[in-house]
Protein backbone atom coordinates (compact mmCIF):
# COMPACT_ATOMS: atom_id res chain seq x y z
CA UNK A 1 0.00 0.00 0.00
CA UNK A 2 1.31 3.45 -0.90
CA UNK A 3 2.40 5.63 1.97
CA UNK A 4 0.71 8.90 2.91
CA UNK A 5 3.09 11.72 1.99
CA UNK A 6 3.57 15.27 3.14
CA UNK A 7 6.25 17.87 2.63
CA UNK A 8 7.58 17.11 6.12
CA UNK A 9 8.28 13.40 5.70
CA UNK A 10 9.87 13.46 2.23
CA UNK A 11 13.58 14.01 1.90
CA UNK A 12 14.84 16.60 -0.51
CA UNK A 13 17.53 15.83 -3.09
CA UNK A 14 21.03 17.14 -2.63
CA UNK A 15 20.84 20.86 -3.47
CA UNK A 16 23.88 20.73 -5.77
CA UNK A 17 22.73 17.69 -7.77
CA UNK A 18 20.97 18.33 -11.09
CA UNK A 19 20.09 15.74 -13.71
CA UNK A 20 18.59 15.88 -17.13
CA UNK A 21 17.30 12.31 -16.98
CA UNK A 22 16.45 9.83 -14.23
CA UNK A 23 16.55 6.22 -15.39
CA UNK A 24 14.84 3.73 -13.06
CA UNK A 25 16.26 0.25 -13.57
CA UNK A 26 19.77 -0.71 -14.68
CA UNK A 27 18.97 -3.73 -16.82
CA UNK A 28 19.66 -3.87 -20.58
CA UNK A 29 17.23 -1.08 -21.51
CA UNK A 30 18.16 1.19 -18.62
CA UNK A 31 21.90 0.77 -19.14
CA UNK A 32 21.61 1.45 -22.87
CA UNK A 33 19.48 4.52 -22.18
CA UNK A 34 21.79 5.95 -19.52
CA UNK A 35 24.93 5.35 -21.59
CA UNK A 36 23.41 6.83 -24.76
CA UNK A 37 22.15 9.91 -22.92
CA UNK A 38 25.54 10.41 -21.28
CA UNK A 39 27.30 9.88 -24.62
CA UNK A 40 25.23 12.78 -25.94
CA UNK A 41 26.12 15.05 -23.00
CA UNK A 42 23.24 14.56 -20.59
CA UNK A 43 23.65 14.16 -16.85
CA UNK A 44 21.93 10.96 -15.73
CA UNK A 45 20.83 9.57 -12.38
CA UNK A 46 20.61 5.78 -12.72
CA UNK A 47 18.73 4.02 -9.92
CA UNK A 48 18.68 0.25 -9.41
CA UNK A 49 16.89 -1.63 -6.63
CA UNK A 50 19.23 -4.64 -6.74
CA UNK A 51 22.74 -4.56 -5.34
CA UNK A 52 24.28 -4.61 -8.82
CA UNK A 53 23.41 -3.55 -12.35
CA UNK A 54 22.34 -5.99 -15.07
CA UNK A 55 18.74 -6.91 -14.33
CA UNK A 56 17.63 -9.72 -16.64
CA UNK A 57 21.12 -10.00 -18.14
CA UNK A 58 22.22 -12.12 -15.19
CA UNK A 59 19.68 -14.79 -16.19
CA UNK A 60 19.16 -14.27 -19.92
CA UNK A 61 20.31 -16.53 -22.72
CA UNK A 62 21.63 -13.34 -24.31
CA UNK A 63 20.14 -13.82 -27.78
CA UNK A 64 20.30 -10.71 -29.98
CA UNK A 65 19.05 -10.21 -33.52
CA UNK A 66 19.16 -7.63 -36.28
CA UNK A 67 18.70 -7.47 -40.01
CA UNK A 68 21.80 -6.31 -41.90
CA UNK A 69 24.82 -6.04 -39.59
CA UNK A 70 28.51 -6.79 -40.00
CA UNK A 71 28.52 -10.39 -38.73
CA UNK A 72 25.94 -11.25 -41.38
CA UNK A 73 27.86 -9.41 -44.07
CA UNK A 74 31.02 -11.35 -43.21
CA UNK A 75 29.22 -14.63 -43.82
CA UNK A 76 27.48 -13.49 -46.99
CA UNK A 77 24.03 -13.40 -45.39
CA UNK A 78 21.73 -10.93 -47.14
CA UNK A 79 19.35 -9.28 -44.71
CA UNK A 80 17.81 -5.97 -43.74
CA UNK A 81 15.15 -4.62 -41.34
CA UNK A 82 12.36 -5.18 -43.87
CA UNK A 83 13.13 -8.89 -44.12
CA UNK A 84 13.36 -9.03 -40.34
CA UNK A 85 9.94 -7.36 -40.14
CA UNK A 86 8.48 -9.86 -42.60
CA UNK A 87 9.63 -12.74 -40.40
CA UNK A 88 8.13 -11.10 -37.30
CA UNK A 89 4.83 -10.55 -39.11
CA UNK A 90 4.76 -14.22 -40.09
CA UNK A 91 5.73 -15.61 -36.68
CA UNK A 92 3.47 -13.26 -34.68
CA UNK A 93 0.57 -13.60 -37.14
CA UNK A 94 0.58 -9.83 -37.41
CA UNK A 95 -0.08 -9.27 -33.71
CA UNK A 96 3.00 -7.15 -32.92
CA UNK A 97 2.69 -3.36 -33.05
CA UNK A 98 4.15 -2.53 -36.43
CA UNK A 99 4.92 1.09 -35.56
CA UNK A 100 7.10 0.12 -32.58
CA UNK A 101 8.58 -2.90 -34.34
CA UNK A 102 9.73 -0.78 -37.29
CA UNK A 103 11.38 1.75 -34.98
CA UNK A 104 13.19 -0.98 -33.08
CA UNK A 105 14.32 -2.94 -36.16
CA UNK A 106 15.79 0.20 -37.74
CA UNK A 107 18.01 0.68 -34.67
CA UNK A 108 18.89 -2.97 -33.97
CA UNK A 109 21.80 -3.25 -36.44
CA UNK A 110 23.38 -0.24 -34.70
CA UNK A 111 22.88 -1.95 -31.32
CA UNK A 112 24.82 -4.97 -32.55
CA UNK A 113 27.63 -2.83 -34.01
CA UNK A 114 27.80 -0.88 -30.74
CA UNK A 115 28.22 -4.03 -28.70
CA UNK A 116 30.71 -5.57 -31.13
CA UNK A 117 32.78 -2.39 -31.10
CA UNK A 118 32.76 -2.49 -27.29
CA UNK A 119 34.26 -5.99 -27.35
CA UNK A 120 31.27 -8.32 -27.39
CA UNK A 121 32.48 -11.65 -28.78
CA UNK A 122 29.78 -13.69 -30.51
CA UNK A 123 29.79 -17.45 -30.82
CA UNK A 124 31.61 -18.34 -34.09
CA UNK A 125 28.59 -20.43 -35.10
CA UNK A 126 26.42 -17.32 -35.21
CA UNK A 127 24.52 -15.60 -36.79
CA UNK A 128 22.27 -18.64 -36.90
CA UNK A 129 18.66 -19.73 -37.05
CA UNK A 130 17.41 -20.62 -33.56
CA UNK A 131 14.84 -23.42 -33.32
CA UNK A 132 13.91 -22.99 -29.66
CA UNK A 133 11.00 -20.88 -30.88
CA UNK A 134 9.41 -20.48 -34.29
CA UNK A 135 12.49 -19.93 -36.50
CA UNK A 136 13.36 -17.04 -38.75
CA UNK A 137 13.94 -17.78 -42.43
CA UNK A 138 17.29 -15.94 -42.31
CA UNK A 139 20.19 -16.45 -39.86
CA UNK A 140 20.25 -13.25 -37.82
CA UNK A 141 20.55 -14.32 -34.17
CA UNK A 142 23.84 -14.00 -32.30
CA UNK A 143 24.89 -14.84 -28.76
CA UNK A 144 28.02 -15.49 -26.76
CA UNK A 145 29.60 -18.95 -26.61
CA UNK A 146 29.02 -19.22 -22.86
CA UNK A 147 25.61 -20.32 -21.56
CA UNK A 148 23.71 -18.32 -20.43
CA UNK A 149 24.95 -15.51 -22.63
CA UNK A 150 23.45 -12.51 -20.85
CA UNK A 151 26.45 -11.99 -18.54
CA UNK A 152 28.72 -11.60 -21.59
CA UNK A 153 26.62 -8.64 -22.74
CA UNK A 154 26.74 -7.13 -19.27
CA UNK A 155 30.53 -7.51 -19.26
CA UNK A 156 30.87 -5.16 -22.24
CA UNK A 157 28.36 -2.65 -20.86
CA UNK A 158 30.12 -2.28 -17.51
CA UNK A 159 33.19 -0.40 -18.84
CA UNK A 160 30.95 1.96 -20.85
CA UNK A 161 28.99 2.72 -17.71
CA UNK A 162 32.12 3.06 -15.58
CA UNK A 163 33.65 5.62 -17.95
CA UNK A 164 30.61 7.88 -17.58
CA UNK A 165 30.57 7.39 -13.82
CA UNK A 166 34.20 8.45 -13.61
CA UNK A 167 33.46 11.54 -15.72
CA UNK A 168 30.49 12.49 -13.52
CA UNK A 169 27.93 12.11 -16.29
CA UNK A 170 26.15 9.10 -14.71
CA UNK A 171 25.41 8.90 -11.01
CA UNK A 172 24.66 5.21 -10.33
CA UNK A 173 22.93 4.24 -7.08
CA UNK A 174 22.20 0.58 -6.40
CA UNK A 175 20.04 -0.76 -3.60
CA UNK A 176 17.50 2.02 -4.18
CA UNK A 177 13.92 0.91 -4.75
CA UNK A 178 11.71 3.51 -6.39
CA UNK A 179 8.08 3.24 -5.37
CA UNK A 180 6.39 6.29 -6.90
CA UNK A 181 6.59 9.05 -9.45
CA UNK A 182 6.50 12.76 -8.64
CA UNK A 183 4.43 15.17 -10.64
CA UNK A 184 5.09 18.88 -10.99
CA UNK A 185 2.71 21.08 -8.96
CA UNK A 186 -0.11 22.82 -10.81
CA UNK A 187 0.63 26.25 -12.27
CA UNK A 188 0.95 28.67 -9.35
CA UNK A 189 0.88 25.84 -6.83
CA UNK A 190 3.20 25.60 -3.86
CA UNK A 191 6.20 23.29 -3.93
CA UNK A 192 4.82 21.29 -1.01
CA UNK A 193 1.93 20.11 -3.19
CA UNK A 194 4.21 17.96 -5.26
CA UNK A 195 3.71 14.30 -4.35
CA UNK A 196 3.38 10.75 -5.59
CA UNK A 197 1.56 10.59 -8.89
CA UNK A 198 -1.98 9.27 -8.93
CA UNK A 199 -4.34 9.51 -11.85
CA UNK A 200 -7.00 11.10 -9.70
CA UNK A 201 -4.86 13.69 -7.95
CA UNK A 202 -2.52 14.70 -10.76
CA UNK A 203 -4.51 13.96 -13.90
CA UNK A 204 -2.37 15.90 -16.40
CA UNK A 205 0.67 16.76 -14.32
CA UNK A 206 4.14 16.41 -15.80
CA UNK A 207 6.24 13.69 -14.20
CA UNK A 208 9.09 15.54 -12.56
CA UNK A 209 10.90 12.95 -10.47
CA UNK A 210 10.76 9.81 -8.37
CA UNK A 211 10.20 8.75 -4.76
CA UNK A 212 12.28 6.02 -3.11
CA UNK A 213 11.06 3.48 -0.59
CA UNK A 214 12.99 5.27 2.15
CA UNK A 215 11.22 8.57 1.35
CA UNK A 216 14.07 10.16 -0.57
CA UNK A 217 13.12 11.86 -3.83
CA UNK A 218 14.92 13.21 -6.87
CA UNK A 219 13.78 15.43 -9.73
CA UNK A 220 14.71 15.69 -13.39
CA UNK A 221 13.29 16.91 -16.69
CA UNK A 222 12.46 13.34 -17.69
CA UNK A 223 12.00 9.95 -16.02
CA UNK A 224 12.61 6.74 -17.94
CA UNK A 225 11.10 3.55 -16.51
CA UNK A 226 13.30 0.55 -17.37
CA UNK A 227 12.24 -1.67 -14.49
CA UNK A 228 11.60 -4.91 -16.41
CA UNK A 229 8.57 -7.14 -16.38
CA UNK A 230 6.50 -8.86 -13.72
CA UNK A 231 7.47 -12.51 -14.12
CA UNK A 232 8.30 -12.69 -10.41
CA UNK A 233 5.01 -11.18 -9.20
CA UNK A 234 2.38 -13.95 -9.00
CA UNK A 235 -0.61 -11.73 -8.18
CA UNK A 236 0.13 -9.20 -10.92
CA UNK A 237 0.88 -12.03 -13.34
CA UNK A 238 -2.47 -13.67 -12.59
CA UNK A 239 -4.24 -10.33 -13.11
CA UNK A 240 -2.61 -9.37 -16.41
CA UNK A 241 -1.70 -12.70 -18.03
CA UNK A 242 -4.38 -14.93 -16.50
CA UNK A 243 -2.14 -18.01 -16.46
CA UNK A 244 -0.28 -20.17 -13.93
CA UNK A 245 3.17 -18.79 -13.14
CA UNK A 246 6.26 -20.96 -13.34
CA UNK A 247 9.07 -18.56 -13.96
CA UNK A 248 12.68 -18.17 -14.95
CA UNK A 249 12.45 -14.37 -14.70
CA UNK A 250 14.82 -12.33 -12.58
CA UNK A 251 13.76 -12.01 -8.92
CA UNK A 252 13.69 -8.23 -9.45
CA UNK A 253 10.93 -8.60 -12.09
CA UNK A 254 8.12 -7.56 -9.78
CA UNK A 255 6.31 -5.04 -11.97
CA UNK A 256 7.40 -1.90 -10.08
CA UNK A 257 7.46 0.37 -13.11
CA UNK A 258 4.18 -0.92 -14.47
CA UNK A 259 2.45 -0.32 -11.14
CA UNK A 260 3.90 3.19 -10.85
CA UNK A 261 2.86 3.99 -14.39
CA UNK A 262 -0.68 2.76 -13.81
CA UNK A 263 -0.97 4.91 -10.70
CA UNK A 264 0.05 7.89 -12.81
CA UNK A 265 -2.74 7.12 -15.27
CA UNK A 266 -0.84 5.10 -17.88
CA UNK A 267 -2.64 2.64 -20.10
CA UNK A 268 -1.59 -1.00 -20.36
CA UNK A 269 -0.97 -2.66 -23.72
CA UNK A 270 -0.44 -6.29 -24.70
CA UNK A 271 -3.04 -7.98 -22.49
CA UNK A 272 -4.41 -11.22 -23.91
CA UNK A 273 -1.13 -11.94 -25.73
CA UNK A 274 0.42 -14.36 -23.24
CA UNK A 275 2.02 -17.53 -24.54
CA UNK A 276 4.24 -19.83 -22.45
CA UNK A 277 7.69 -21.08 -23.27
CA UNK A 278 7.39 -24.78 -23.99
CA UNK A 279 8.23 -26.85 -20.97
CA UNK A 280 10.56 -26.81 -18.02
CA UNK A 281 11.09 -28.89 -14.90
CA UNK A 282 9.05 -27.78 -11.88
CA UNK A 283 10.78 -25.60 -9.28
CA UNK A 284 12.15 -27.09 -6.08
CA UNK A 285 11.74 -25.88 -2.51
CA UNK A 286 10.67 -22.29 -1.93
CA UNK A 287 12.28 -20.95 -5.12
CA UNK A 288 9.59 -20.32 -7.78
CA UNK A 289 12.22 -20.20 -10.54
CA UNK A 290 12.65 -23.20 -12.81
CA UNK A 291 16.06 -24.73 -13.43
CA UNK A 292 16.54 -23.33 -16.91
CA UNK A 293 20.06 -24.77 -17.20
CA UNK A 294 18.71 -28.32 -16.92
CA UNK A 295 15.66 -28.10 -19.13
CA UNK A 296 14.04 -30.90 -21.11
CA UNK A 297 15.14 -31.07 -24.74
CA UNK A 298 11.81 -30.70 -26.52
CA UNK A 299 12.83 -29.29 -29.91
CA UNK A 300 12.02 -32.09 -32.35
CA UNK A 301 14.34 -30.88 -35.09
CA UNK A 302 17.24 -31.07 -32.63
CA UNK A 303 16.19 -34.28 -30.82
CA UNK A 304 13.61 -36.52 -32.52
CA UNK A 305 11.40 -37.68 -29.65
CA UNK A 306 11.19 -41.22 -28.34
CA UNK A 307 8.72 -40.22 -25.62
CA UNK A 308 5.06 -39.31 -25.64
CA UNK A 309 3.55 -36.20 -24.01
CA UNK A 310 0.55 -36.77 -21.74
CA UNK A 311 -1.68 -34.38 -19.79
CA UNK A 312 -2.90 -34.97 -16.19
CA UNK A 313 -5.53 -37.39 -17.55
CA UNK A 314 -2.82 -39.44 -19.23
CA UNK A 315 -3.90 -38.40 -22.73
CA UNK A 316 -1.69 -37.31 -25.61
CA UNK A 317 -2.49 -33.86 -26.98
CA UNK A 318 -0.10 -33.16 -29.88
CA UNK A 319 2.32 -34.92 -32.23
CA UNK A 320 5.51 -35.01 -30.20
CA UNK A 321 7.62 -34.64 -33.36
CA UNK A 322 5.77 -31.47 -34.38
CA UNK A 323 8.61 -29.28 -35.69
CA UNK A 324 6.97 -25.98 -34.75
CA UNK A 325 7.57 -25.02 -31.13
CA UNK A 326 5.05 -22.24 -31.71
CA UNK A 327 2.32 -24.79 -32.41
CA UNK A 328 3.34 -26.77 -29.34
CA UNK A 329 3.24 -23.66 -27.16
CA UNK A 330 -0.24 -22.75 -28.40
CA UNK A 331 -1.49 -26.30 -27.86
CA UNK A 332 -0.02 -26.25 -24.35
CA UNK A 333 -2.34 -23.39 -23.39
CA UNK A 334 -5.35 -25.67 -23.97
CA UNK A 335 -4.49 -28.42 -21.48
CA UNK A 336 -5.18 -28.54 -17.74
CA UNK A 337 -2.74 -26.38 -15.73
CA UNK A 338 -0.57 -26.26 -18.87
CA UNK A 339 1.28 -29.20 -17.28
CA UNK A 340 2.41 -32.32 -19.12
CA UNK A 341 4.71 -35.29 -18.69
CA UNK A 342 7.27 -36.86 -21.01
CA UNK A 343 6.70 -40.61 -20.67
CA UNK A 344 9.27 -43.13 -21.98
CA UNK A 345 11.02 -46.38 -21.21
CA UNK A 346 14.52 -47.69 -20.58
CA UNK A 347 15.23 -48.19 -24.26
CA UNK A 348 14.37 -44.58 -25.02
CA UNK A 349 16.62 -43.38 -22.20
CA UNK A 350 19.43 -45.54 -23.58
CA UNK A 351 19.08 -44.83 -27.31
CA UNK A 352 17.68 -41.30 -27.54
CA UNK A 353 19.83 -38.21 -27.43
CA UNK A 354 19.87 -36.77 -23.87
CA UNK A 355 16.36 -35.96 -22.70
CA UNK A 356 17.46 -33.07 -20.46
CA UNK A 357 20.13 -30.48 -21.22
CA UNK A 358 23.19 -31.10 -19.08
CA UNK A 359 22.17 -34.59 -17.90
CA UNK A 360 23.48 -37.85 -19.26
CA UNK A 361 21.16 -40.87 -19.26
CA UNK A 362 22.82 -42.08 -16.06
CA UNK A 363 22.44 -38.68 -14.40
CA UNK A 364 18.75 -38.55 -15.29
CA UNK A 365 18.19 -42.03 -13.86
CA UNK A 366 20.07 -41.08 -10.70
CA UNK A 367 17.75 -38.10 -10.10
CA UNK A 368 14.55 -40.15 -10.28
CA UNK A 369 12.71 -39.94 -6.98
CA UNK A 370 15.21 -37.37 -5.70
CA UNK A 371 14.53 -34.40 -7.93
CA UNK A 372 10.96 -33.08 -8.02
CA UNK A 373 9.15 -34.03 -11.21
CA UNK A 374 11.48 -36.87 -12.27
CA UNK A 375 10.04 -40.36 -11.73
CA UNK A 376 10.85 -44.01 -12.47
CA UNK A 377 8.85 -47.17 -11.81
CA UNK A 378 8.82 -50.83 -12.74
CA UNK A 379 5.39 -50.63 -14.37
CA UNK A 380 3.23 -47.93 -15.90
CA UNK A 381 0.54 -48.05 -13.21
CA UNK A 382 3.05 -47.34 -10.47
CA UNK A 383 4.62 -44.61 -12.62
CA UNK A 384 1.24 -42.90 -13.00
CA UNK A 385 0.72 -42.90 -9.23
CA UNK A 386 4.18 -41.49 -8.54
CA UNK A 387 3.82 -38.74 -11.14
CA UNK A 388 0.21 -37.80 -10.41
CA UNK A 389 -1.13 -38.91 -13.79
CA UNK A 390 -4.47 -40.68 -14.22
CA UNK A 391 -3.58 -44.40 -14.15
CA UNK A 392 -6.17 -45.77 -16.54
CA UNK A 393 -5.67 -42.92 -18.95
CA UNK A 394 -1.93 -43.51 -19.11
CA UNK A 395 -2.26 -47.28 -19.57
CA UNK A 396 -4.76 -46.82 -22.39
CA UNK A 397 -2.68 -44.13 -24.07
CA UNK A 398 0.58 -46.12 -24.02
CA UNK A 399 -1.21 -49.22 -25.37
CA UNK A 400 -2.70 -47.15 -28.16
CA UNK A 401 0.63 -45.52 -28.98
CA UNK A 402 2.40 -48.87 -29.07
CA UNK A 403 -0.22 -50.04 -31.57
CA UNK A 404 0.56 -47.01 -33.74
CA UNK A 405 4.26 -47.87 -33.64
CA UNK A 406 3.50 -51.45 -34.76
CA UNK A 407 1.31 -50.16 -37.59
CA UNK A 408 3.78 -47.43 -38.53
CA UNK A 409 1.07 -44.79 -38.46
CA UNK A 410 -0.38 -42.36 -35.87
CA UNK A 411 -4.00 -41.65 -36.86
CA UNK A 412 -4.62 -39.46 -33.79
CA UNK A 413 -2.01 -36.73 -34.31
CA UNK A 414 -0.02 -37.68 -37.42
CA UNK A 415 3.28 -38.29 -35.64
CA UNK A 416 5.83 -39.57 -38.16
CA UNK A 417 8.79 -40.43 -35.91
CA UNK A 418 7.77 -43.74 -34.29
CA UNK A 419 11.09 -45.34 -33.34
CA UNK A 420 9.95 -47.94 -30.78
CA UNK A 421 7.10 -48.89 -28.47
CA UNK A 422 7.16 -47.84 -24.83
CA UNK A 423 7.60 -51.37 -23.54
CA UNK A 424 10.96 -51.94 -21.81
CA UNK A 425 10.86 -51.35 -18.03
CA UNK A 426 11.66 -49.39 -16.00
CA UNK A 427 9.44 -46.54 -17.15
CA UNK A 428 10.07 -42.82 -16.72
CA UNK A 429 8.01 -39.62 -16.45
CA UNK A 430 9.40 -36.07 -16.48
CA UNK A 431 6.98 -33.34 -15.38
CA UNK A 432 6.93 -30.15 -17.46
CA UNK A 433 5.40 -26.77 -16.68
CA UNK A 434 4.85 -23.69 -18.87
CA UNK A 435 7.78 -21.36 -18.31
CA UNK A 436 7.54 -17.59 -18.18
CA UNK A 437 10.71 -16.00 -19.53
CA UNK A 438 9.14 -12.63 -20.28
CA UNK A 439 5.82 -10.91 -19.72
CA UNK A 440 3.70 -9.70 -22.58
CA UNK A 441 1.63 -6.86 -21.07
CA UNK A 442 3.15 -3.49 -20.22
CA UNK A 443 2.88 0.28 -20.30
CA UNK A 444 1.54 1.75 -23.50
CA UNK A 445 4.03 4.01 -25.31
CA UNK A 446 4.25 5.89 -28.57
CA UNK A 447 7.09 5.54 -31.08
CA UNK A 448 9.27 7.90 -29.01
CA UNK A 449 8.78 5.72 -25.91
CA UNK A 450 6.56 8.35 -24.26
CA UNK A 451 4.05 6.75 -21.89
CA UNK A 452 0.41 7.23 -22.86
CA UNK A 453 -2.95 7.27 -21.15
CA UNK A 454 -5.90 5.16 -22.30
CA UNK A 455 -7.14 8.04 -24.47
CA UNK A 456 -3.76 8.28 -26.22
CA UNK A 457 -2.60 11.46 -24.47
CA UNK A 458 1.06 11.59 -23.48
CA UNK A 459 2.02 11.74 -19.79
CA UNK A 460 4.59 14.56 -20.02
CA UNK A 461 8.06 13.72 -18.76
CA UNK A 462 7.49 9.95 -18.52
CA UNK A 463 9.14 7.37 -20.80
CA UNK A 464 9.42 3.58 -20.72
CA UNK A 465 11.77 1.09 -22.40
CA UNK A 466 12.41 -2.63 -22.18
CA UNK A 467 10.12 -5.28 -20.77
CA UNK A 468 8.09 -2.73 -18.81
CA UNK A 469 6.33 -1.91 -22.11
CA UNK A 470 5.50 -5.61 -22.57
CA UNK A 471 7.01 -8.16 -24.89
CA UNK A 472 3.87 -8.11 -27.04
CA UNK A 473 4.84 -4.65 -28.31
CA UNK A 474 7.37 -6.13 -30.74
CA UNK A 475 6.68 -9.89 -30.49
CA UNK A 476 2.91 -9.90 -30.50
CA UNK A 477 1.44 -13.21 -29.37
CA UNK A 478 4.69 -15.08 -30.11
CA UNK A 479 8.40 -15.35 -29.41
CA UNK A 480 10.71 -13.91 -32.06
CA UNK A 481 14.39 -14.69 -31.65
CA UNK A 482 16.44 -11.86 -30.16
CA UNK A 483 13.40 -9.60 -29.84
CA UNK A 484 13.61 -9.08 -26.08
CA UNK A 485 17.11 -7.82 -25.27
CA UNK A 486 17.78 -6.14 -28.60
CA UNK A 487 14.62 -3.98 -28.63
CA UNK A 488 15.20 -3.08 -24.97
CA UNK A 489 18.62 -1.68 -25.86
CA UNK A 490 17.38 -0.19 -29.15
CA UNK A 491 14.61 1.79 -27.49
CA UNK A 492 16.92 2.66 -24.60
CA UNK A 493 19.50 4.15 -26.95
CA UNK A 494 16.87 6.01 -28.95
CA UNK A 495 15.19 7.63 -25.97
CA UNK A 496 18.56 8.39 -24.36
CA UNK A 497 19.69 10.31 -27.45
CA UNK A 498 16.29 11.95 -27.78
CA UNK A 499 16.34 13.24 -24.23
CA UNK A 500 19.86 14.54 -24.67
CA UNK A 501 18.82 16.55 -27.74
CA UNK A 502 19.97 14.15 -30.46
CA UNK A 503 17.01 13.20 -32.60
CA UNK A 504 14.45 14.98 -30.46
CA UNK A 505 13.72 18.33 -28.93
CA UNK A 506 16.79 20.21 -27.63
CA UNK A 507 17.95 19.04 -24.24
CA UNK A 508 16.98 21.42 -21.46
CA UNK A 509 19.89 22.64 -19.41
CA UNK A 510 20.23 21.56 -15.77
CA UNK A 511 18.57 23.95 -13.39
Amino acid sequence: MAATWSADDVREPEPTATWDVIVVGAGPGGLACAIAAADAGARVLLLEKAGDVGGALHFSGGHLSAGGFSAQHERGIEDDPERHLADIRRISRGTAREDLTRVSLAEQPAVLEWLLAAGFAIDPATPRIVHGHEPYLTPRTVHASAVPGGPAILAVLRPLLAAHQAAGRIDLRCGVRITDLLTAPPMGGARAETGPATGAQHGDGRVSGVVAEDGNRWRAEAVVLATGGFGFAPELFAELEGAPLTTSAAPTSTGDGLLMGRRAGAAVQGTGMYIPTFGGLPPEGDDPRVDWTHRPQLVAVERPPWEIYVDPRGRRWIAEDEPSIDRKERALTTIERMTFWMVFDERALRESSPMVHGWSAAELAERCGRRRGVHRAGDLGELAELAGIDREGLLETVAGYNGFVAAGRDPDFGRAHLPAPIAEPPYYAIENHPVTLITFAGLDVDTRSRVRRADGRIIPGLYAVGEVIGSAAVNGNAFCSGMCLTPAMAFGRLVGRDLAGRGGSPRQKPR
